[in-house]
């Protein structure tokens, strides 16, 4: 649920959040099979709602960015590598919720967003939880040092 919340001005981390519930599952204080489907849903729920806002808002908010240089960058890269674009930006804190916008906002197939955002999304909450879940013993002994 954090991760669908977090770009909507919940200041944490979507990578802090996965870590955690990865920690507190493998330490038996969560149900590792339920805190990961919690955690994949929450970002695909994310992700999907601002590529209908993008859809929706879009051609509204075309007029105050097209002259933003950022804009014109991030257009070019989406036009350019597309497909790339959507698989390495869910690896990328920020990218993960401006690019479903940006490819809502050019009305790009819902298919296409779909099976590209939600297997890159699969596998980035299975690495940070795998890390979480494998390495976070680690992780809490090395904080509690200091």
């Amino acid at each position: 649920m954090a991760l669908s919340l977090g770009p909507f001005g919940v200041p944490i981390p979507n990578e802090i959040t996965v870590i955690t519930g990865a920690i507190l599952s493998g330490s038996g204080v969560l149900n590792i099979g339920m805190t990961y489907i919690s955690i994949l849903s929450g970002l695909l729920t994310a992700i999907t709602l601002f590529h209908f806002a993008g859809r929706k808002f879009g051609q509204h908010l075309k007029h105050k960015f097209q002259h933003s240089r950022n804009f014109q960058q991030a257009e070019k890269i989406l036009s350019q590598r597309g497909d790339w674009a959507m698989c390495i930006g869910i690896f990328i804190p920020v990218v993960r919720y401006f690019l479903p916008f940006l490819i809502g906002f050019n009305r790009g197939s819902l298919k296409k967003f779909m099976i590209i955002s939600y297997s890159s999304a699969l596998v980035w909450t299975l690495t940070f939880f795998t890390a979480g879940t494998s390495f976070g013993h680690h992780l809490l002994s090395f904080f509690n040092h200091f």
